[in-house]
């Protein structure tokens, strides 16, 4: 099968090597599509490129949270295992990325958006040249990036030079990736394309046109949801324009959110599921995921459980390249078996550990730890009760029991590597001297708006929740 399969990729590729484009969104529920019939919002191109790859309805972010799952993204590990523990710390140097990776056997490497993996917190500010944590330090060739969220008219940071510009966030960042996509297409090059969008996060600020149809809900969920509006059309515009390119076929386009949805947004952002961003429970880390690869998958919806930390792996099967040359443990695992095949059942178990805090999937059953030192733990099995309202810990004593030390051993080893590694606490970007010049003229800015405030010595800080 395997075989058959990398059979067709040769087959379909310019360079020997297909380009590989990575899309996330940031805080859109797991409910936040067209395509799961959401009562107000139309998604035309993410319900057209469902119906033309592989949707998962149990795709899982690696973290109930930000710049965890980025994390995961990048290095096919556990958060807590690259030292991101929480929004805003910074990313190992020691791990390898798959950026590093792809850059190592020919591809042109760009990050476009929001990065959140540099240790600075706070409203999305430009990232310095020499920030010894920027996207360039893990691989990135090209980037335009901020350090967290951004809005419309933003100011990025080209490779170090900051730039303002105007209007749709999400388009901005999805023209950037296509001239780097254009460029390297006339070189015959292969291409790695991360698109970290700033949307639908908050501050929400969507253009009038985007609000159209949401003239009843609240100003926050007007807002919100014309920034996912906004994301659809800039995702429009990067499909059609790979196909214009005649690249499709050999361009793989994977699509996920960051983590779970927000909880005061009406309609709901997780529809039935339980829980919302920062907890453990499935509207937390459950999130939309779609592969679209014409030439290679089967459209299809799989219930098959995935998460962003497979993504890693998966990369590093399409392009031959093993990882067992290297010696950072994976806690993801290559899908490429499922890319044309109907197989429902995971043989390896989602690891996840956040916050003094983990889950365990295992197909439908599901372990919830609360509290790992005080060993808070319960069981659900999601395919009876998937708005996970019945423990059943006591009832499967003897599966409880199972999981519950093979999650507890996973964590050790965690554990023992967390140790070994050094911890670079975050600061917030108001608190470092390298920004004191730029605070006077960012201040209305509307993604400092409502978060930042004016304080004496012309610094700034959060204002109280």
């Amino acid at each position: 099968m395997r075989f058959f399969f990398f059979a067709q990729i040769l087959s379909c590729q310019k360079n020997d090597k297909p380009n590989i484009i990575l899309i996330m969104t940031d805080d859109q529920g797991w409910a936040q599509t067209g395509y799961y019939d959401h009562p107000v919002l139309k998604t035309p191109n993410l319900d057209s490129m469902a119906e033309n790859g592989l949707r998962f309805d149990r795709f899982y972010a690696g973290a109930p949270q930000c710049s965890p799952t980025r994390a995961t993204v990048l290095t096919g590990r556990n958060n807590d295992r690259t030292g991101v523990f929480y929004h805003g710390y910074a990313l190992n140097k020691n791990e390898i990325t798959i950026s590093k990776q792809l850059k190592n056997i020919g591809y042109s490497t760009g990050h476009f958006g929001k990065w959140h993996l540099n240790g600075i917190r706070g409203p999305g500010v430009p990232i310095f040249k020499d920030d010894e944590f920027n996207p360039g330090a893990f691989g990135f060739d090209e980037w335009t990036s901020v350090t967290n969220f951004f809005d419309i008219d933003p100011i990025m940071s080209d490779n170090g030079k900051f730039n303002n510009y105007y209007g749709s966030s999400s388009k901005i960042i999805v023209n950037k990736a296509l001239e780097f996509i254009e460029k390297n297409v006339k070189e015959n090059k292969p291409f790695f394309t991360l698109i970290w969008d700033g949307s639908p996060h908050d501050p929400f600020v969507a253009s009038v046109e985007d609000k159209i149809g949401f003239e009843n809900l609240d100003k926050e969920s007007k807002e919100h949801y014309g920034e996912i509006v906004a994301f659809d059309k800039s995702l429009g515009i990067l499909r059609n324009k790979i196909n214009e390119l005649g690249i499709s076929d050999n361009t793989l386009i994977w699509y996920c959110s960051d983590n779970g949805g927000l909880r005061n947004i009406i309609p709901s952002t997780v529809g039935e599921l339980r829980g919302f961003k920062n907890t453990m429970w499935e509207g937390g880390l459950r999130v939309p995921g779609i592969i679209e690869w014409p030439k290679i998958i089967k459209p299809r919806v799989t219930k098959y459980p995935v998460s962003t930390m497979d993504i890693y792996p998966t990369i590093l099967e399409i392009v031959g390249i093993k990882n067992d040359h290297f010696s950072n443990y994976l806690d993801g695992e290559s899908i490429v078996e499922i890319f044309n095949s109907d197989k429902q059942k995971r043989t390896s178990k989602i690891p996840f550990r956040f916050d003094n805090r983990g889950a365990y999937i295992y197909n439908d059953i599901k372990l919830i730890v609360h509290d790992i030192k005080n060993l808070d733990i319960e069981l659900y099995d999601l395919s009876n009760d998937p708005d996970e309202s019945v423990d059943i810990s006591q009832t499967r004593a003897n599966l409880f029991k199972v999981m519950k030390e093979e999650y507890l051993n996973w964590n050790q080893g965690v554990l023992e590597e967390i140790e070994r590694n050094k911890v670079i606490e975050p600061v917030h970007w108001r608190d470092t001297e390298l920004y004191d010049k730029y605070i006077e003229d960012w201040l209305n800015r509307p993604e400092y708006n409502g978060y930042i405030q004016r304080e004496w010595r012309g610094r700034v800080r959060e204002q109280p929740k």
